[in-house]
Formats: C-alpha cells, sequence, structure tokens
C-alpha cells in the first residue's frame, strides 16, 4: 500500500469514527485477564515488529532493528517474488538477521483482493516458496474498499473473509493481518464481530492502536483493549501498533502519530506499553509503522 494513499484514508476513517466513539466507549468490554502464573505461552512477550515498505540498505535495517531491540521485521515484497529483482535484497536482509535472531515475515496486501482471493494466494506462495520468511503478514484493509460504508458493505466483509480463508488454506506457517482497534464494530453475516472472524482465520493480528500516549483515555492501551481481549478469548497472539509517520496538521491526526517527537520519547511509550501489558493474556508486543518514519524521528 502506497503511503499517502494509506495516510488519507486513516485520517478519513478516522474522522468518520469519531461519531462512533461514544457508542464504542459504552459498549467496551472488561480489559483481559492477566496471565495465570501456571500459564505456559509460546508468545514472545515485549518482542518489537516493525514494518518496512522501502529497501534500506540490508545492514543498515538489520543494526537499526538490533539496536532497537526488534525481533521481527515485516518485509513488503512484491507479487512474483522469485523473478523479481526485490529477491536480492531479501536475501541479503535474511542472511544478516538469521544470526541477529531477527525473523522476517512477508507483507503484503491490495484491496484489490477482495473479490480476487486467487491473487492474494499467488503472491503468498510466491513469497514463501522463497523459504527466506518464517510466515506472512497480510495488511489488507477492506475499509478501503468502495463498497465500505455502503449497502454493499456485508459483501466486502465476505470477500475479505474469503482472502483470509484461501491464505490460510494456501500454507502451514504463521499468517499474522493487521487489524484497526474498531473492527470489533463491524459483524459479519452471522453477527459475529469481525475482529473474531478474522481471528479465527490467522495465527495471530496487530492492532494499529495509533495514539502518542500510553494510557488513559483514547491511549494506545485505551482504544486497543478490545481488540487484546478478544484475541485473549480465543487463544492467539495480539500485538498493539503506533505510528511514526506525518499524517497531518490536525489534532485528530497528530495524536495518532508519534511524527516531530523524538526516538527517546518513541522509545519511552515502547517500554510503558509493554510494561502495561505483559502480565495481559494475549499480549504479544509491540509494533512500530513504520521504518522510514521511525529512523526520521530526532535522536
Amino acid at each position: 500500500m502506497r503511503r499517502p494513499l494509506r495516510t488519507l484514508l486513516l485520517v478519513l476513517t478516522t474522522l468518520c469514527l469519531v461519531m462512533l466513539a461514544p457508542v464504542a466507549a459504552n459498549a467496551r468490554p472488561a480489559r483481559a485477564a492477566k496471565k495465570p502464573a501456571t500459564t505456559t505461552s509460546t508468545t514472545v512477550v515485549g518482542a518489537r515488529a516493525l514494518w518496512v515498505w522501502t529497501r534500506p540498505t540490508p545492514s543498515t535495517l538489520v543494526d537499526f532493528a538490533r539496536r532497537n531491540g526488534v525481533g521481527e521485521l515485516f518485509l513488503s515484497v512484491p507479487n512474483d517474488l522469485p523473478a523479481s529483482t526485490a529477491l536480492s535484497w531479501v536475501r541479503s536482509v535474511a542472511a544478516l538477521a538469521g544470526p541477529a535472531g531477527i525473523r522476517l515475515q512477508a507483507l503484503g496486501g491490495d484491496v484489490g483482493w477482495l473479490g480476487h482471493p486467487e491473487q492474494a494466494v499467488a503472491w503468498q506462495h510466491a513469497a514463501l516458496s522463497t523459504g527466506l520468511f518464517a510466515g506472512s503478514h497480510v495488511d489488507l484493509e477492506p475499509w478501503q474498499d468502495a463498497r465500505w460504508g455502503t449497502s454493499a458493505q456485508p459483501q466486502a466483509v465476505r470477500d475479505y473473509l474469503a482472502v483470509l480463508d484461501q491464505l490460510r488454506a494456501d500454507t502451514a506457517l504463521p499468517l499474522e493481518a493487521d487489524v484497526s482497534f474498531w473492527l470489533w464494530t463491524i459483524s459479519t453475516d452471522s453477527g459475529q464481530p469481525l475482529d473474531a472472524a478474522v481471528l479465527q482465520r490467522v495465527d495471530g493480528y496487530t492492532i494499529m492502536s495509533y495514539r502518542n500516549t500510553v494510557s488513559g483515555t483514547d491511549s494506545i492501551t485505551d482504544i486497543g483493549a478490545h481488540e487484546l481481549a478478544t484475541a485473549a478469548s480465543l487463544g492467539k497472539r495480539s500485538r498493539l501498533a503506533v505510528e511514526t509517520n506525518y499524517l497531518g496538521a490536525d489534532a485528530t491526526s497528530t495524536k495518532q502519530t508519534f511524527y516531530g517527537k523524538t526516538r527517546s520519547t518513541l522509545a519511552t511509550a515502547l517500554n510503558a506499553v509493554n510494561t502495561a501489558e505483559t502480565e495481559v493474556t494475549g499480549y504479544g508486543g509491540v509494533a512500530v509503522e513504520d521504518y522510514d518514519g521511525w529512523n526520521a524521528l530526532a535522536g
């Protein structure tokens, strides 16, 4: 997804959700329960993940990840990766990331996949066939479909879930997805909340809990609470995520990003999120959108 379009749609979506906020606040459930002392989890609690949409120098990228405690990189890859010029770059990243203990996930997503799941499967199959990735990570945002917000939205939801079904059937490797913090407010044909329907098809999700405050009303941990609780109820892994790119100068946009703040401020916030959520069932760490934005923050 090209950044300018993602940014515009994110801002417009959030503005539309302002009217929904009072309803959502009243419907918010209790936070996910703390993990019992005897619970054994396969989740790497506190691990950081990072979206990488561009192709920075492999050594620079991996060194940046290592220095900032990033354990997973979501690497954006094109269709037909084996025949792409991006393949040599991914191989170089993989050669350095492995010894550094950093996992790679193939990152992809195109709203055009809705209604054409075979395109999604072709992308994933090609990427994973290289043997360079531990799994796939799908940034597929159905609210960008032209049918969203219209009488045809239920079909867009069906198409979205169909894509995830096909991707799940295509691989035994881990499959993850990005979701908005409000996805639970959308229902499927059966009346099931969409966030739960997504989690039944993937191994975990990353919640786009884009705020620049850690606690309190309308904060990272506040708006991410419902999706985190859904993950806990289904025994799945979830991450809370933050944004670092410029989204706009208005108050709604600025509260969603750490753009204009320092790396130190971001690091403090990430640590505080981890401290607040580490013992919460279903929590699997934090994710940062994205390498370019984080790297551009002042020191």
